[in-house]
């Protein structure tokens, strides 16, 4: 799934790689574009996961709490900074997990039904203020139940804000239409791919499969 989400960093932009699976994609940014990464803890432009963490500074974590390191021409600030760049819409773009995302870009990931651990952090934020929102996940819970539903039934992170999900079934767009099935995971159906997904789907004309 991160392999499939770094193809959608194109060069120049400005990411944010949200908590657990998205943090991956950092570690497979193509080598042939810049990408300028950011982090609502106050770095911009800091690099993958330090292999060895005997190199490690305790201050420069990415989301997930992994070693990261800084790149020339990086900048770090305070959350007071690093919020306002995202909320003037200074992100290209936002990748973030999800327990849930509903059939109009509803999204739900900060809360589970009885878990009363946590806050909604910063992806409350990123869900609004970044200029696009992709959301990497499983394409059902460990219950097999759909994580993409007609309406979210967990406590909501912000409305109407996901515009392209990513599972490892497939790869869907939230178009004006309703959600659109690009791509599907190398051996799995489109009716494989609805049968796990609660809302009907549409199947596009050019429907392919995963390229990594």
């Amino acid at each position: 799934m991160a392999l499939r989400v770094a193809k959608e960093l194109k060069d120049g932009m400005y990411v944010n790689l949200g908590f657990g699976l998205p943090t991956l994609t950092s570690l497979f940014i193509p080598e042939d574009i810049d990408i300028i990464l950011h982090a609502e803890n106050g770095m911009l432009r800091y690099a993958g996961v330090i292999d060895d963490e005997t190199q490690a500074d305790a201050d420069l974590i990415n989301a997930s709490g992994q070693p990261t390191s800084l790149l020339p021409g990086a900048a770090v600030f305070d959350l007071n900074e690093s919020f306002t760049m995202i909320r003037g819409g200074h992100l290209d773009l936002a990748v973030l997990g999800a327990y849930q995302v509903s059939e109009t870009g509803d999204l739900a990931n900060w809360q589970l039904q009885g878990y009363h651990v946590g806050g909604i952090g910063g992806a409350i934020e990123l869900a609004q203020g970044a200029k696009r929102v992709v959301v990497a996940m499983e394409h059902t819970d460990k219950n097999g139940k759909p994580r993409i539903v007609k309406q979210c039934s967990l406590p909501l992170t912000a409305r109407r804000c996901v515009n392209t999900i990513i599972t490892n079934l497939a790869y869907i767009e939230l178009e004006g239409a309703g959600l659109v099935l690009k791509e599907v995971a190398p051996g799995i159906t489109p009716e494989e791919v609805q049968a796990n997904t609660e809302p009907d789907l549409i199947i596009s004309e050019d429907l392919s499969e995963m390229e990594f």
